[in-house]
């Protein structure tokens, strides 16, 4: 991708801006496409702005971050949708863009009171920040690292299925990193506690900003080296071991857990041509 970030806007852009604006947690799209709307297309919506930010530039292109009053109705030919609605239909290029957009708004608009002394927090003019004037609290914008990995058994990859999940599709593990723990003692923990097996050899795989609200999913595989699967029932109501001839309903292309998917379906693939 194409995306340099920057803090403060430059002149030396030819091209017209992006404008990834959110009413609430829902992005205003181009409806024909989707795509997302330049700054001559949004109109009158510039002069109810709550907040907006500069976030950079995407093939030479302005990319501003702005937030309008709920309630606020969509100029003709547009819309707003939820973020999960666009994914693998707005390009990965953008998609990846509107999830730092919408982190960089969630984080301004959940930040205007100082955590430390409740004063009101004022943006820092070097960088992107708020600051309390009163006590000199600095806030940055949230990053919550998560874990997510594929764990196989021979030609076999360990799915689950959570209750919180919509429809019937299953998926790879994942959780949240604790505090004082490496993201090796945390997939080994995830993995125990969800569904009671041990692993081994584990290998990194990659990584993909997540805005749901402020992940990094930070991507592993691992091999089962013990135990029966036991799931926890409050994370997890349905886990077991699929070849990648009988897998379920997985996650949608554009997210590392579908990544993580096909790399161990492509490796099936590669081992079945050999023989």
């Amino acid at each position: 991708m194409n995306f340099v970030p920057a803090f403060l806007p430059s002149s030396s852009h030819a091209e017209p801006a992006l404008w990834f604006v959110f009413c609430g947690d829902n992005m205003l799209v181009t409806e024909d496409a989707p795509g997302i709307p330049r700054g001559d297309e949004i109109g009158g919506l510039t002069d109810s702005l709550l907040r907006s930010h500069h976030l950079g530039t995407l093939d030479d292109s302005p990319c501003y971050a702005a937030e309008v009053p709920a309630g606020t109705g969509a100029p003709a030919g547009m819309s707003f949708h939820g973020l999960r609605t666009l994914l693998g239909t707005l390009g990965e290029d953008l998609f990846t863009v509107a999830g730092r957009a919408f982190q960089v708004i969630d984080w301004d608009r959940t930040h205007q009171f100082c955590g430390r002394c409740g004063k009101n927090t004022e943006p820092k003019k070097d960088e992107r920040a708020r600051v309390c004037p009163s006590c000199d609290l600095v806030s940055y914008p949230d990053v919550t690292p998560a874990v997510i990995m594929a764990v196989t058994r021979g030609n076999e990859l360990l799915l689950a299925r959570s209750g919180r999940f919509t429809g019937s599709f299953f998926s790879v593990l994942a959780g949240f990193v604790e505090q004082g723990e490496t993201f090796e003692e945390c997939v080994k923990r995830e993995v125990r506690e969800e569904v009671g097996i041990e692993i081994d050899n584990l290998r990194y795989f990659g990584s993909q900003p997540w805005p749901f609200p402020h992940s990094l999913m930070v991507g592993f595989t691992a091999e089962y080296a013990g135990g029966e699967i036991s799931i926890d029932h409050e994370e997890i109501s349905e886990a077991g071991w699929f070849t990648a001839a009988t897998l379920p309903e997985i996650p949608r292309r554009g997210t590392i857990a579908r990544r993580l998917i096909d790399w161990f379906s492509s490796g099936c693939e590669a081992i079945q041509g050999e023989d």
